[in-house]
Formats: C-alpha cells, sequence, structure tokens
C-alpha cells in the first residue's frame, strides 16, 4: 500500500491530515483523563465515611472487650457494645458503595470520552486515507505493468469537461486509436491527480 503522495502539496496536505488526528486522539485522551481526576475528588465524601465507620467500630470493638472483663455484667454489657460495631460496618459499607458509584463513573466517562472522539475520527479520516491508499495502488500498479491505457480511460472518466476541452485534439479519438502521446498524457493526469509521479 502507498500511503502518502508522492506529490508534495498532497504530500504536506497527509501530513498535516495525520498530525491533526494524532493530535485529535492525544488531546481527548488527554482530557478524558483530567475529567476522571476531576470526578474522582468526589469520592471524598466515601473516603471519609469509610474512615468513620472504621474509627466507630475500633472504638465499639475495643469497648466491648473492656466491658468484657466487668465482674457480672460483662457479657451482657459487652454484647450491647458489641452491636455498636455493626453501625461502624453499615457507614463503612455505605461509604465503600459511594466509591464504587464514583469511579464507576469515573471509568465510563473516560471510556466514553476516549471513544466517542476516536470512532468519529475511524470515521472521517481513515476512510479517506484507506481510499487514497488503494487508489494509489493501483494506479501505480497499472502503471508498472504497462496498461496506461487503463489509466489514460479512467482519466477520460473522470476529468471534467473544461479540462477535455482543453485538448487541442478529440483525446476520446486518440484514446480509441491508441494514439500513445494521447494516452500517455491521460495516464500522467490520471496520476498526477492521485498525487503519484511517472
Amino acid at each position: 500500500m502507498k500511503w502518502y503522495a508522492d506529490g508534495a502539496a498532497r504530500f504536506t496536505r497527509q501530513i498535516i491530515a495525520d498530525v491533526l488526528a494524532a493530535g485529535w486522539v492525544w488531546f481527548w485522551i488527554w482530557f478524558a483523563l483530567g475529567a476522571r481526576d476531576g470526578v474522582l475528588t468526589a469520592r471524598a465524601p466515601g473516603d471519609g465515611l469509610v474512615s468513620a465507620g472504621t474509627k466507630v467500630h475500633d472504638a465499639f470493638a475495643d469497648a466491648a472487650g473492656s466491658a468484657g472483663r466487668v465482674p457480672v455484667v460483662g457479657d451482657d454489657l459487652a454484647g450491647a457494645l458489641g452491636k455498636g460495631t455493626d453501625a461502624g460496618t453499615t457507614l463503612s459499607n455505605v461509604g465503600h458503595a459511594q466509591i464504587d458509584a464514583v469511579e464507576t463513573v469515573a471509568t465510563w466517562l473516560t471510556v466514553a470520552l476516549i471513544a466517542v472522539p476516536i470512532v468519529f475520527l475511524l470515521v472521517t479520516w481513515l476512510p479517506l486515507r484507506l481510499r487514497f491508499a488503494r487508489r494509489a495502488f493501483a494506479a501505480r500498479r497499472l502503471r508498472d505493468t504497462g496498461r496506461t491505457d487503463l489509466l489514460a480511460l479512467h482519466a477520460l472518466n473522470t476529468m471534467s469537461l473544461a479540462q477535455l476541452a482543453k485538448f487541442d485534439t478529440d483525446p476520446v479519438d486518440g484514446w480509441r486509436r491508441g494514439d500513445p502521446e494521447t494516452i500517455a498524457t491521460l495516464a500522467s493526469r490520471r496520476l498526477s491527480r492521485l498525487g503519484i509521479r511517472d
């Protein structure tokens, strides 16, 4: 496959388009990662709940352990205080749920902010590049195998009426007769139009 034209003007346009495409991808990845970091700051309350829940759990567990050493009522008191650890666990679970929700939103937002622009690029820029590569490859193959009459025919079919009118003689008649000069001129124009040197 031939990815770039031989002519300087078209080659420059293709390079600029490719650089812009790479810049487009880089920008959206950078933007998506920044947005992800921004969304992840919303997990701070969840971190606070987890920390508070852990402290409540540990405080009630310590109190229940100390109360268990009290004579006569120690077991009952330890059991009652031990139930307070459930409140700490619940608080921690709520914090973890909030953190998970924020991280899920951050992940999917990042994926969307990267995927949508890249898909847009693949539907707009990539088909143009592939079309050029296929056409340039086919035209070079025709040129290299000496089938310039087919290139000339293609030129006749794709040239505007104004371009055809610039010929001194009828290019269709010259092509039909197999006139080497007419065929070479038409083939050269088609190759030039595709950005390929003769």
